[in-house]
């Protein structure tokens, strides 16, 4: 199976920066303990929620990180992630353990949102040129692929 990512997410994710995942349903609790491709999108994520979380993070270079991201371009299959426990945030949840749930998904504003932690993140040896789309979908990655 395989997930889009907008840029920069999709970097951040087999970076490792990026450890959860937030949706608005419990779209990846089915694949908990198993491995997920991570696909690049074409497109950029809209809004700087990520640039704010990022700069926050004392020495963070970010453009680096972006650089990296980029290795295999756009519309890719570019790597793997282990998949682990869904939860819902709950709307409660604020000071500390609310900034550092923000800093692992490099994003704010995770109230009521179902998280999913990543882990095990890696780059594939070269990207897999795949057709992205909504949700989940299924692919074949060649075995020479894997890292």
């Amino acid at each position: 199976m395989y997930l889009e990512h907008r840029q920069p997410y999709a970097g951040l994710v087999l970076d490792g920066v990026k450890t959860v995942e937030s949706r608005w349903r419990p779209l990846l609790a089915p694949l908990e303990n198993q491995t997920l491709a991570v696909h690049v999108a074409q497109r950029d994520w809209e809004g700087l929620e990520w640039w704010a979380v990022l700069s926050g993070l004392l020495g963070m270079e970010i453009e680096a990180l972006l650089e990296s991201g980029e290795r295999f371009g756009r519309g890719v299959v570019a790597g793997l992630v282990d998949v682990g426990q869904t939860w819902l945030c709950p709307a409660s949840l604020q000071g500390k353990d609310l900034q550092c749930l923000e800093q692992s998904a490099v994003l704010i504003g995770l109230q009521e949102k179902h998280l999913t932690n990543l882990s095990n993140p890696r780059w594939l040896k070269a990207p897999l040129r795949a057709l992205g789309g909504r949700d989940l979908w299924t692919i074949e990655i060649p075995a020479k692929l894997f890292p």
